[in-house]
């Protein structure tokens, strides 16, 4: 497997912006990426790794788009499963299996999630499930991911299930149905490590940089910040903008769908261990969930509602979609969740592709599309995002008939995949993987606390190294801070003077 790059080769900041922007104007890269969420950021990845010459831009930040508003789950596809989309769900499971043992272990990790067996759901019902989960483990086997990385499903009895989740409701509580599944620390940082990762294999990785238009031989783009208008020359062009793909791409039909998640007050679901999956009455295969964070959050979502007209750029989630997720959540709760106890909500729009039907009924498989020239990539999900790259890449290798190798990134450790430095506190461990005691430096000499227990050093790892340009990448997308917005306009002065800081350096 090739070890994760250092620092310096990686680091994405303003400087190098600057310089990558005018060698992009000046020169023709092999493949151009439109789009640096999880599967856009993946395909530079992708295509510098083959040997190939790279530019990969996003109208905004890296995810700003569906790639930071997930469930945070990289899981094994049991749903397409149970619809007998085999391969769909056997590719989800090589590709968890891939993130937990290579690329990312440090981002990705086991999770425990209960399913509550509560008088709302029959034993006809728990058997279908618990099938469900078997043979979602017979998947895990087949994809070579080994048990003592990802546990098997089993069956708890109530007073074990109470352990894990003590805000359960006792009365008619059967026990629960114990699975356990991949979860992301954070969507976004698995970007970011993607587009630093292909940053260290010489990338031009640029962020506020809108493409206008497309071709086969490349964009007409200009630079958000100053509104100067420039060419991209390339060989081959891929699109991964993800639900506005068809901006670009004429020829893409997509039916988004909105996922909603609540998040909710610290404290809000005391003692809750794992994760919960709870049964949507009058659905046979659809789950809300229930996801503790560790800043003591807890996510709850998930809603898959169509979304009409034109597609926003940050969508909201309207007053239904909250009353829903508290209805089904206190289905199962010893103590009801009122609406006081909803700090913020998020909503993100999946681009699914266009076919009758409910949304969520719709495929997640993954298409490539290349008529007229440019390559383009919609449809799947963010745990198949390195397949969807890889795909796409081929695609774009063929049609421009470049010289290439095969795709390597089943085995390229992403920035922070090595070895955990001894002596750095557990928190930047799990955050930032080998690459915490680097951070820490700068954290024992930024110590002051800007929120949820990050630091003014923290910040400034993201200026520095991390991409990040102004408070909105930093609250809202390096950290997730920016959730809450009380937590947001405390944190702003802070980050601020972090900002001021870097630009009088």
């Amino acid at each position: 497997m090739d070890s994760s790059p250092n620092v310096l080769d990686s680091s994405l900041n303003a400087a190098r912006r600057s310089r990558e922007l005018r060698r992009v104007a000046e020169e023709r890269v092999d493949v151009l990426v439109v789009g640096l969420g999880a599967t856009g950021a993946g395909a530079a990845l992708d295509a510098v790794s083959r040997g190939l010459s790279v530019a990969a831009i996003d109208a905004h930040d890296l995810a700003f788009g569906t790639s930071r508003w997930s469930s945070k789950m990289v899981h094994g596809g049991l749903r397409y499963l149970a619809k007998g989309q085999v391969g769909v769900a056997y590719e989800s499971a090589v590709e968890r299996g891939i993130l937990l043992r290579r690329t990312a272990p440090h981002l990705v990790k086991a999770h425990p999630y209960l399913l509550p067996l509560t008088p709302a759901v029959s034993r006809r019902q728990a058997a279908l499930v618990m099938s469900g989960y078997r043979l979602g483990d017979g998947l895990r086997a087949a994809a070579r991911t080994p048990r003592r990385v990802l546990p098997g499903p089993t069956r708890l009895n109530a007073a074990r299930a109470h352990t894990l989740a003590p805000i359960l409701r006792t009365d008619g509580l059967r026990g629960a149905l114990l699975s356990w599944d991949g979860r992301l620390l954070d969507d976004a940082r698995l970007v970011v490590a993607l587009a630093r990762t292909a940053a260290a294999r010489e990338a031009r990785v640029l962020t506020r940089c809108r493409a206008l238009r497309l071709t086969g031989q490349g964009a007409q783009a200009r630079d958000e910040l100053t509104g100067e208008e420039f060419t991209i020359r390339a060989k081959a062009v891929i699109n991964a903008t993800g639900v506005w793909a068809g901006t670009l791409d004429p020829q893409v039909r997509l039916r988004p769908s909105r996922g909603s998640h609540l998040v909710l007050e610290p404290g809000t679901l005391p003692g809750l261990i794992a994760g919960m999956h709870v049964p949507i009455p009058g659905e046979s295969n659809r789950f809300a969930l229930v996801l503790p964070q560790p800043d003591g959050r807890v996510y709850v979502g998930l809603t898959d509602e169509p979304v009409d007209g034109p597609v926003p750029d940050v969508p909201e989630v309207p007053p239904e979609d909250v009353r829903t997720l508290l209805e089904v959540l206190n289905g199962v709760l010893e103590v009801p969740v009122t609406g006081e106890a909803v700090a913020g909500a998020y909503a993100g729009l999946r681009p699914l592709l266009a076919a009758d039907g409910r949304t969520a009924d719709l495929s997640r498989e993954h298409a490539v599309l290349s008529e007229g020239g440019v390559v383009t990539v919609v449809g799947g999900k963010l745990t198949t995002y390195r397949r969807m790259a890889e795909d796409a890449v081929d695609r774009a290798v063929s049609s421009a008939k470049l010289r290439a190798g095969r795709c390597r990134t089943r085995r390229i450790a992403l920035v922070g995949a090595g070895p955990r430095p001894s002596g750095v506190p557990l928190r930047l461990a799990e955050r930032y993987g080998s690459e915490a005691a680097a951070v820490h430096e700068l954290v024992l000499r930024h110590p002051e606390e800007v929120g949820l227990g990050f630091t003014k050093g923290e910040l400034l790892w993201s200026v520095l190294h991390e991409g990040a340009l102004d408070e909105g990448d930093l609250l809202d997308r390096r950290t997730r801070i920016g959730l809450v917005k009380r937590d947001r306009d405390r944190a702003l002065p802070a980050t601020r003077d972090v900002l001021d800081r870097f630009s009088r350096a």
